[in-house]
């Protein structure tokens, strides 16, 4: 191989060995900067999905609240700070049925007995 293809050969493996990792980190910046606003709109689209599910299924979102501010109130006393539906786990019957809150930091879970909705446990 003559020394001047080899020189052009190193040059252009160079070349694509820096423009390679000058795109690996443009996009970890660009990634970076837009997590926040994913992570936010990932939840927003998870919330939603819940209370599009909650609703599809006929269960009145008014009463899956209902249920889960007396049973905060029941286990922690008073009105919960912020109250966020962020799942629901529909099972074959509806006994097994489960409703996932958000409350503050900690997730509180009703499930369903007879028909009703009542308190499970709070995490």
């Amino acid at each position: 191989m003559p020394t001047w293809l080899a020189i052009v050969l190193g040059v252009l493996a160079l070349l694509l060995l820096v423009l390679a990792l000058g795109g690996v980190y443009a996009r970890s910046r660009q990634l970076g900067q837009t997590e926040d606003s994913f992570n936010a709109h990932l939840a927003a689209v998870n919330r939603d999905l819940a209370a599009a599910h909650a609703e599809d299924r006929g269960w009145a979102r008014d009463g899956l609240e209902r249920a889960a501010r007396e049973a905060w109130s029941a286990e922690r006393g008073g009105e919960p700070p912020d109250l966020t539906l962020v799942q629901i786990v529909d099972r074959p019957g509806t006994d097994d049925d489960k409703a996932v809150f958000r409350v503050g930091e900690e997730q509180l879970t009703l499930g369903r007995s007879d028909g009703d909705w009542v308190f499970e446990r709070l995490a």
